[in-house]
Order: structure tokens, then sequence, then C-alpha cells
């Protein structure tokens, strides 16, 4: 981690930070609140990158985990009345188990079945959503009665500062030694576990940081939003979004993750007036920079520091 205050990925990170904790100085509450909510899916595409990028395990079901830990903490602040607070923790740490309960069978498995699991793994937690609707609020949603603040300049910062703090974590993690031996692996598993690697324990470790982060950030978000609702943290589509911004930010950059995160939460947001189009757009750059820039905008800004 040494080098990382010297390197330019540093001054790119800094550099982004200082001009997010500027804009509430001079852009309207609409701008700061489609930010906050960029920040969450930031941290979103941040932990899925560290199991994908690093680990090289497919995961087809973040929306799983950043679901557990949404509706855990909803529930139990709709339905039993409990702090905000705790009930953020508590998300988190569901998230945690039902991870734990999810990757130890799930990573005895190679190849695409791992994925295949997880998106299984959304699919029962969306039915579970449905069918408990009495406890869920369903498929029309789960109404939040308590927000951490509804002061828009507030929920911004603690959004911004919520993404600096993880993503500091995710990347020190990634740069530890753990997260050399992900990347060892990654690339080659059989030959990283000849080396006397414990590739099960590792990647175990690795599904466990991810499920904190997602849960934690997803019960935040609920508690911003005011509601938790399938089409919002458990849908497919919101974790194809998920994987298409850590592919555009940057594979095995972790921090790219959330730059391409804001990119997908903003360019959606200023094309909506353009309806069905704007997804084709925002697909076409998506699959124009997975063609022409394997990796990512923030691979690309740092490929010149390599030559």
């Amino acid at each position: 981690m040494s080098g990382f205050f010297k390197s330019r990925l540093f001054f790119i990170s800094l550099a982004v930070v200082i001009i997010a904790a500027t804009l509430p100085l001079y852009v309207s509450g609409y701008v700061l609140g489609l930010l906050t909510v960029a920040y969450y899916f930031g941290v979103f595409a941040m932990s899925w990158d560290l199991l994908f990028g690093f680990a090289g395990e497919v995961n087809f079901g973040p929306t799983f985990l950043i679901g557990v830990g949404a509706y855990t903490a909803g529930i139990l602040n709709a339905q039993y009345g409990w702090s905000v607070y705790v009930c953020i923790v508590l998300g988190a740490f569901a998230a945690v188990i039902a991870g734990l309960v999810l990757a130890l069978p799930a990573l005895r498995v190679r190849g695409p079945y791992f994925g295949l699991t997880t998106l299984v793994a959304v699919l029962i937690l969306q039915n579970f959503v449905v069918v408990f609707a009495d406890l869920t609020g369903g498929e029309i949603g789960l109404t939040i009665p308590d927000v951490i603040t509804i002061d828009a300049g507030a929920n911004y910062w603690i959004a911004l500062g919520f993404m600096t703090i993880s993503a500091l974590i995710l990347y020190g993690l990634s740069q530890s030694p753990i997260g050399l031996v992900l990347q060892a692996s990654g690339q080659d598993p059989v030959q990283a576990g000849a080396l006397g690697f414990n590739i099960v324990k590792h990647k175990l470790a690795a599904f466990i940081v991810s499920a904190f982060f997602s849960g934690l950030s997803g019960a935040l978000l609920v508690f911003y939003m005011g509601t938790a609702s399938v089409g919002t943290v458990v849908d497919v589509s919101v974790g194809v979004n998920v994987i298409v911004a850590a592919v555009l930010g940057g594979r095995r950059t972790v921090l790219g993750a959330a730059l391409g995160a804001i990119f997908l939460i903003v360019a959606g947001e200023f094309l909506r007036p353009t309806g069905e189009l704007a997804t084709f757009i925002v697909s076409a750059v998506a699959l124009l920079v997975v063609l022409f820039f394997p990796g990512g905008f923030l691979g690309a800004a740092l490929s010149h520091e390599s030559r």
C-alpha cells in the first residue's frame, strides 16, 4: 500500500473525492440525491469486483446479499420498530450469515455452476418476498417508517463517506497478501493450491467481506429511500447493472467499480427523457468499453503509467 500513495491511481482517486466533496456547495438537491444512490451502488460494484475480479468467481447474484441486508434492516424497523442504526448493523450481519450459508456449498463447485448457484439464490429471495408479503410488503414494496435524515446534504455526506471508507478497506484488502492469493487462485487455482494456499478458505473470506459491504450498503440505501422493493434491491436487472458497473470501471481495480456505478446511474438518469433509447445508449457504451477498453475506464486512465 505504500506505493499506492505515490501512484497515479491515488491522485485520480483523491481528485475525484475532492471534487465530490465540493458538490454540495453548488449543485441542487436533485443532483445530490442522484449521486447519493450512485455512491451506494458504487459500494455494491466494488464488493462484487473483489469476488470476481480477484477471486475469479462469477457471481451472477450480487442482489441476493444486497437484498438480504436491505430487507432485514427494513423489516426490523417497519415491523418491530427497532432503531435505525441497530437495523443497519443487523442487516449487514444478516447478509454475512446468508453469504456464508450460500458460499459454503457454492464454492465447492467450479466454473458457471457457482454463478448459477448465486442466480438461483436471487430467485429464491424474490419468491420469498412475494410469498411472505405480510412481512416484506410483497410486490408493492415495504415502506420504512424511519430514515437516517431528511437533509439532502447530510445524506450525501453519509453516502460519500461510506463509499470512500469502503473503497479504502476493499482496495487495501485487494493489495494485501489475501488479495494476492485471491488473484493467483483466480488465474490458476491448481497451481495456487499446489503452492500450499488454501483456496477455498481465501475465497470464503472474500465472499464474507463482499457480503458485509453489500448488506451494509443495502441497509443504508433502504433508510435513505424509505422503501424496500424487489425492483430496487433484489431484481436480476439490478444485479446486471452492478456487474456492468464493475466491468465498465475496470476489473481488478476495485476503485474503478465505483466510477462505473456513478457513470451508469448518472448517465441513465440524464438520458431518461429519451425513453427506451436511454437503455440502448448506455448498453452500447458499455459494450464498446468492454470490446475496446478491457481494462475499463480506470484501466485506460492508468495505462500510461505502466508504459
